[in-house]
């Protein structure tokens, strides 16, 4: 029973850390991808998170109706902490999951009825996340180093 339990957990953990795109430059341009992606999403909404501009820090909208700082903690972590675990590429399916939910939010409630030219940056985030989000990594990360080593 037990070692039913660990097979069963090893291929939980396998089936999230694993991913293979089939060839080294479909792997590379995952990497590449990815770096890109998150090195934009910092730069861009990550770093407005600490910049005082008039003398206030970036204001994030609570359309949830969270506890304002919860609201800000997970906005927060989503552009500030997930680009750097996503970048190395360790947990990338787990720490995606947040991102993704703050920009759907973003694109779904925050601008629903915004123009077009102002949803396309959440709409896009969201796409490419989920896209990551569903290959994964790539061999090039953290997570196939670790699932090397452990398993």
């Amino acid at each position: 029973m037990f070692r039913l339990l660990v097979n069963i957990m090893e291929n939980i953990i396998k089936m999230l850390l694993y991913s293979d795109l089939g060839s080294d430059i479909n792997n590379l341009v995952i990497l590449i991808f990815r770096v890109l992606l998150m090195l934009e999403l910092f730069r861009v909404h990550g770093l407005k998170k600490f910049r005082l501009v008039g003398g206030e820090k970036e204001h994030v909208p609570n359309p949830l109706g969270l506890p304002d700082r919860l609201n800000g903690l997970v906005a927060t972590f989503s552009d500030t902490v997930v680009p750097f675990f996503v970048m190395a590429g360790l947990g990338t399916r787990l720490f995606l999951l947040p991102a993704i939910g703050v920009t759907a939010i973003g694109y779904f409630v925050v601008h629903r009825n915004d123009p077009v030219e102002v949803r396309d940056v959440p709409y896009m985030y969201t796409l490419a996340m989920l896209t990551l989000w569903v290959l994964g990594a790539g061999t090039y990360s953290l997570d196939t180093y670790l699932l090397n080593t452990l398993f």
